[in-house]
């Protein structure tokens, strides 16, 4: 009985250690991605991504199996509130993104880092207007329930220059060049994977 019940054990662990990583999907009513900066060292303000889609392969026992690629629509997936139209129509021009040449930006993730399986790092490689800059995100992991819903804080210091000057534009002075990505998420396991 006692080889019978450590052959099961040791099978169940095997399993557990290849295990597939879960295909999750973003709670859209609670995820919240957005870009802050200093306007003329007077204030901060703010962009919110409101339009993204992408691949969520989570494996929260073995972090390095996960995969994280997301595309952000830059078109029509920006908000910013006041003077919105004016704003957004300026963002969207070739002064800036040029979103008739690169409507989208798009995130994939290389590598993942932690010690305690609840604070780490993910690098990865962001594109924007044609342009590739590896970034770093601190990451915490707010909550795992048990039905494996998952709460997630992730922040960067992003460097607009290091992408083009017209990125760049007003910086440093007008705007900062520095901008700090925030994101606050909740993430449902796929219905593929739930059933």
């Amino acid at each position: 009985m006692k080889v019978l019940t450590a052959t099961a054990v040791a099978a169940l662990a095997a399993a557990t250690a290849f295990a597939d990583p879960v295909a999750y999907e973003f709670d859209r009513g609670h995820t919240e991605i957005s870009a802050t900066w200093m306007h003329q060292g007077l204030s901060r303000q703010s962009l919110q991504f409101t339009d993204y889609e992408g691949t969520l392969l989570l494996d929260f026992d073995n972090p390095e199996n996960s995969t994280v690629d997301i595309t952000f629509n830059l078109i029509d997936g920006l908000w910013a509130g006041a003077h919105h139209d004016r704003f957004i129509g300026h963002l969207n021009s070739p002064d800036i993104f040029d979103t008739a040449q690169y409507p989208t930006a798009h995130f994939v993730a290389t590598g993942f880092e932690t010690e305690d399986s609840v604070t780490g790092t993910m690098t990865g490689d962001l594109t924007i207007v044609g342009v590739t800059v590896p970034v770093t995100l601190d990451v915490t992991l707010n909550r795992l329930r048990d039905d494996g819903t998952a709460g997630f804080t992730a922040t960067s210091t992003l460097v607009r220059t290091d992408w083009s000057p017209q990125v760049g534009i007003y910086a440093p002075v007008a705007v900062s060049d520095e901008v700090i990505l925030t994101i606050n998420t909740e993430l449902e396991v796929a219905e593929s994977d739930a059933e």
